[in-house]
């Protein structure tokens, strides 16, 4: 009978250039930051879980980084689980909600009921107001005018030094924290430990980096994927950019569009369209919006395609 193998001791992975921002501080807005606390594993750490589940003669797949791009092509997400960090965090309370909405992290938020809130909070620049966009209910697209801009950012000192002071006010009567808090704007500050492992962190920066994003989480996000993430797990994070962050994906009707576009068939394209009711025209015989018309556009234009409903056609009668 084979003696039991005694388990060989292991070092714990270190990655330098990690190593070398841990407790740095990344500015992020006018106030906050990020920065990591801890973390555990690497890219190798990626890769030993995967193989681990190989079993015995499995060694000698040629190249780790090969191994990792297919794990992410093929979305075999728990090596990615392997790996971990904590990151502390300073965001304006109402971007922490959206940040929050990721329930797959372990968070521990600092408490207004125990300490005094954090005497800071987001202030917007005069050309930084955005309008509200038109066609997106949730997102803004463009830029309030120059003398509007003035004045809001005025109005929001005035604001935001009146609320510190009717906070600060009720502290001096003796009111409870928990109490004195309640009138303190979103724009305030908070901080908070969010440690999570890094196939949900990767899913929250594909989310939160995207274009759609609000403008203030997706600097988080930035700061996030391109100062942490790709010093961390540098394998790990090329092969995120190339299979989910600038990929392509395409649902069977595109797919069936794009073949029909590839043929020559900008006529059979417009049918599927058109049979899935994404083609319909107003009283004026416009072609009416359609926002997942106008998503098909967005990836037919990346292949380098017009979009046939925009060339001239006859519509079916």
């Amino acid at each position: 009978m084979e003696a039991p193998s005694t388990p060989e001791c292991v070092a714990r992975p270190s990655v330098v250039t990690l190593d070398e921002i841990l407790g740095r501080p990344f500015p992020v807005l006018d106030d906050g930051f990020v920065r990591v606390i801890d973390y555990l594993g690497d890219d190798d750490a990626i890769v030993q879980a995967a193989r681990v589940s190989y079993g015995k003669g499995t060694k000698r797949i040629h190249e780790d980084r090969a191994l990792i791009r297919y794990l992410m092509r093929h979305a075999h997400t728990t090596p990615f689980e392997m790996c971990e960090i904590k990151l502390h965090v300073r965001v304006p309370m109402d971007i922490w909600r959206q940040w929050i909405r990721h329930r797959t992290a372990s968070v521990n938020e600092y408490s207004t009921r125990y300490s005094e809130a954090i005497d800071a909070a987001r202030r917007t620049a005069p050309n930084a107001w955005r309008l509200q966009s038109a066609s997106n209910r949730q997102g803004s697209a463009g830029a309030v005018p120059p003398e509007d801009g003035e004045r809001l950012s005025a109005e929001e000192a005035d604001l935001l030094h009146r609320a510190r002071a009717v906070y600060e006010g009720r502290l001096a009567a003796g009111v409870a924290r928990e109490q004195a808090r309640k009138d303190l704007p979103l724009s305030t500050y908070t901080e908070a430990y969010w440690k999570i492992d890094l196939h949900n962190l990767l899913h929250f920066v594909d989310l939160r980096m995207d274009e759609h994003a609000q403008q203030e989480i997706r600097a988080y996000a930035t700061v996030i994927g391109e100062q942490v993430v790709a010093r961390w797990v540098p394998m790990a994070w090329e092969a995120f950019l190339d299979y989910r962050k600038r990929a392509l994906q395409l649902s069977g009707l595109e797919a069936e569009i794009v073949a029909a576009l590839a043929a020559g068939e900008p006529g059979r394209a417009v049918s599927l369209a058109a049979d899935e009711g994404l083609i319909n025209f107003a009283e004026d015989g416009r072609l009416r919006p359609n926002l997942e018309r106008s998503e098909i556009d967005v990836k037919l234009r990346r292949l380098g395609w017009t979009p046939p409903w925009e060339q001239p056609w006859e519509p079916r009668r």
